[in-house]
């Protein structure tokens, strides 16, 4: 199984928007945009919503099958560990294997030792096609990134191993993802966490490393632009020379996580990715929840108080809701108007506060992001929450389809 050259992870937290979702890759494909969608959901959304695997591989049938979709399309078993991967191996045929909890653990002495030998050969100055000046590379070095990450590589190696001989290699993609850790990843990093993974036998197509900046969910990135770009340009620049050296596949490919409306470093990645003509996967996630959550405002009534009642609970358990994200979020407390206040909005302000327009005066980043991770409220409210998303499914389709398109597909792969 091959993954196509650009390829777009969206999530759907309560399973109802898979048919709007891909309208937006038909009508990205009518305009000459092909992108792969990939439906993905993690673990911790599954437990937190309630839901199981097989749910996501049947909305995705579903949304296939009802709008005639004849090209590829996958399903992600989202951050993946291996005492998690189980119920996924049915459903999946992507697969990203989460190894950010072993970076910096040590492996094997006489593992690291054995893999800076192998490497040993690439002393000194490696020159790589599209990165300007060679890139410095020690004895030492390589021995301190095999300490880093090479236990990491070996545990990923664990669970491609355990997909491989129940679905079959030839069933799966694989992803790596180093990305939920607090370091960034160096360019010199990136080559020898891909010598290790060639080594480890992982036929990976995607890798998801941890970029320079913030990428808090569902806002835009926060850092240098100009140094994300010259460091993304040299990832990809490694991932070539990596694929020649290493024999890994030819379509391997960068990974961006958290890439919902990470708007200021798209024209970057667009760029890179065009010049270079390398491969792009794109993962997004929450933002069809926020997008369910502008459609249920503007459809007034009913739905526009719970979308209000949503937000007033989710600001009564703050500490709750944010902890288990922390380190992607930050929420300024004195920036979320009080409940009474929220209360006396329209739909349009509801809306207007919550879509990610960053010029909008009426833009709130701070709602947006404690209601991004406050999808739990919504999924507590059980058969309520679902019933509205079922009797404002038009209203909420329009905007959950323009943001995939208008702020995703088009403006990174168009």
């Amino acid at each position: 199984m091959k993954l196509e050259r650009y390829s777009m992870g969206v999530g759907d937290r309560f399973g109802c928007e898979g048919e709007a979702q891909l309208a937006a890759f038909e009508e990205a494909r009518r305009r000459g945009v092909e992108v792969v969608p990939v439906w993905n959901k993690s673990n911790r959304e599954h437990k937190t919503v309630g839901t199981q695997p097989e749910s996501v591989r049947r909305e995705a049938d579903e949304a296939v099958r009802v709008r005639g979709w004849q090209y590829g399309y996958y399903v992600d078993a989202d951050h993946i560990a291996l005492d998690t991967v189980d119920p996924y191996i049915p459903h999946s045929d992507f697969f990203t294997i989460d190894v950010a909890a072993f970076i910096g653990k040590p492996a094997d002495p006489d593992a690291v030792r054995a893999f800076a030998d192998s490497q040993n050969g690439r002393v000194g100055a490696v020159q790589i096609d599209g990165i300007p000046q060679p890139l410095e590379v020690t004895a030492e070095r390589i021995t301190q990134i095999g300490e880093t990450f090479l236990l990491a590589v070996q545990e990923a190696g664990k669970i491609y191993r355990h997909i491989a001989e129940q679905k079959g290699a030839e069933n799966c993609i694989i992803e790596v993802s180093m990305d939920e850790t607090d370091k960034p990843q160096t360019p010199v990093d990136m080559l020898f966490i891909l010598a290790a993974i060639a080594e480890e036998g992982i036929p990976i197509q995607t890798i998801a490393p941890k970029f320079t900046g913030r990428f808090n969910k569902g806002v835009d990135y926060v850092g240098d632009v100009v140094q994300f770009g010259q460091e993304f340009e040299q990832d990809l620049a490694v991932i070539a020379y990596a694929v020649q050296e290493f024999g890994l596949p030819p379509n391997l490919k960068l990974s961006v996580h958290s890439g919902s409306d990470k708007f200021s470093i798209y024209e970057p990645i667009r760029k890179a990715v065009r010049n270079s003509g390398a491969g792009l996967h794109l993962k997004t996630a929450g933002t069809t929840w926020l997008e369910e959550l502008i459609g249920l405002a503007l459809a007034g009534t009913e739905g526009l108080e719970l979308a209000k009642l949503v937000y007033a609970r989710a600001l009564e358990r703050f500490d709750e809701l944010t902890a288990p994200y922390a380190n992607v979020i930050d929420i300024d407390q004195t920036r979320l108007p009080g409940a009474s206040t929220v209360n006396g909005w329209s739909g349009e302000q509801f809306a207007a506060a919550l879509r990610h327009v960053p010029n909008h005066p009426e833009f709130n980043l701070h709602i947006r992001q404690l209601l991004h991770v406050g999808y739990k409220v919504a999924a507590e409210m059980g058969a309520e929450y679902l019933n509205a998303l079922r009797g404002n499914s038009g209203v909420i389709g329009e905007n959950v389809t323009a943001n995939i398109l208008d702020r995703h597909l088009l403006r990174v792969f168009g």
